[in-house]
């Protein structure tokens, strides 16, 4: 691997543009301002080619994957404590009553918005360019993986990289460019300076972690390897040739070929989880310090939209849902028109069974929006346009699929601006006293008081 010295790489440059944490650190930073997600219009490499209509050949997006994908050559230059000073400065320079920290997930950014707090995760996506890769070769993407991880981490060692390759949720991108989760070890340094000035007396800090598991290989000291993601709404199990919807969508993507997965490897925490130490170091440098683990990613979900219904209930609305999946999330705009969000964390079929579970079990809502951002690619492992738009069912006046995700369903996914527009028509629950605002001891009382009956385990 060429290694040259050509300068640390901008933030820009080193976070994935499509990442869902990066799509939910710039929508908390505008939310904590009182913004909607209006401007966030990059779209996503997989739907940028849109005139397409079976979707851009294989080479073509492989060409745009390596485009946005950090260089080679500047992977032994990223500094990954630049990353996080970026991301602090996501914010104005204000105190703030608390902070939500940890694993990405758009609930929490919810909740984030309003505590009136930002949100700061654990980690962060970075994509590298993988020559002669294809999507069955997880062991070729693995050793390549190894090359590039080991010079992240000799350069970070405050940093562990979690490698994930999986077809299901990245598709023909996984041919082009190799995908790493970089999650700090301990608070960065810039984490710590914004918990010293920019946490008001007595502000709280809220750990946020997914804690499921997944069999993991550690390859090295900082380095381990993922095949698959419970994100995908699949097991483990579901990703081998057995499977014939596996085998169908590897056909999908040109692909027959896939070696037996290491099924029988220790489980780790998946590749959201982030590390524990990063906890452990929260509690040292912030008070008070409460957390709040998911093995569920629904769970943190229904906790938030029920407590957004609570709220919003004893101000006279909480009549209006807006369901939204992946990065096609705007909590400022759900603030501002008074809405009940439910964050489904991606297209597939388990989230969108999550979803209507809920809200068959829950009280009717006059009106349900539902936005759905396309994954990307035709696979059996994904929600349909049907259950969608049974999910909107369940309202009991309006019941509405936006029609704009629906067109580009399931292959060209939209810019986060676009949860902006769709729920741009949603009024009705608009609080003429302003938006929604809690208080971190009303949360951490609702926490305590349902939390664990969803699964949740809060202290």
């Amino acid at each position: 691997m060429d290694f040259r010295d050509v300068g640390s790489p901008a933030a820009t440059r080193v976070v994935c543009p499509d990442s869902l944490g990066l799509a939910l650190l710039a929508a908390a930073a505008r939310a904590v301002r009182g913004r909607d997600c209006r401007g966030l219009d990059r779209v996503p490499t997989l739907g940028q080619r849109r005139s397409v209509d079976d979707g851009p050949r294989p080479e073509t997006l492989g060409y745009d994957a390596t485009g946005v994908a950090l260089p080679v050559a500047q992977v032994a230059r990223l500094d990954a404590d630049a990353v996080a000073s970026w991301m602090v400065e996501h914010y104005p320079a204000d105190t703030f009553p608390a902070v939500v920290l940890g694993s990405a997930h758009g609930a929490a950014v919810h909740l984030a918005a309003a505590l009136g707090a930002p949100w700061l995760p654990s980690g962060f996506t970075v994509t590298v360019p993988w020559p002669g890769g294809s999507p069955g070769d997880w062991e070729g993407a693995m050793d390549w993986g190894g090359v590039v991880a080991d010079a992240i981490v000799a350069a970070n060692p405050e940093v562990t990289v979690r490698q994930v390759h999986d077809p299901l949720l990245r598709g023909p991108l996984c041919a082009t460019t190799i995908s790493l989760q970089v999650r700090w070890r301990a608070l960065p340094p810039a984490y710590r300076s914004f918990l010293a000035s920019r946490l008001g007396p007595g502000g709280t800090a809220l750990m946020v972690r997914d804690i499921r598991t997944w069999p993991t290989l550690d390859l090295a000291p900082g380095h381990s390897f993922q095949l698959g993601s419970p994100v995908s709404g699949w097991s483990p199990d579901d990703y081998t040739m057995e499977n014939p919807l596996f085998r169908r969508a590897l056909a999908g993507l040109d692909e027959g070929s896939w070696s037996t997965p290491y099924l029988d490897a220790p489980r780790r925490c998946a590749d959201q989880g982030g590390e524990v130490g990063f906890e452990h170091d929260l509690r040292r440098h912030a008070a008070p310090v409460h957390r709040v683990l998911y093995a569920r990613s629904q769970a943190l979900s229904i906790f938030v939209a029920e407590l957004y219904r609570r709220s919003l209930a004893q101000r006279g609305g909480g009549g209006d849902c807006a369901v939204t999946s992946g990065t096609l999330v705007d909590p400022g705009r759900v603030l501002a028109a008074g809405l009940v969000p439910y964050w489904c964390e991606s297209a597939s079929r388990q989230a969108a069974d999550a979803a209507e579970w809920w809200l068959a079990g829950t009280a009717a809502f006059e009106g349900v929006t539902v936005v759905p951002q396309p994954p990307g690619l035709r696979c059996e492992a994904h929600a349909g346009a049907r259950q969608w738009r049974s999910v909107a069912a369940f309202a009991g006046e309006r019941s509405v699929v936006d029609p704009v995700a629906l067109g580009r369903y399931p292959l060209f996914p939209l810019p986060t601006s676009h949860a902006t527009s769709a729920l741009a028509g949603e009024t009705t629950g608009a609080d003429v006293a302003g938006p929604l605002r809690l208080t971190a001891g009303e949360v951490l009382a609702a926490l305590r008081d349902t939390g664990p009956a969803l699964g949740l385990l809060v202290s």
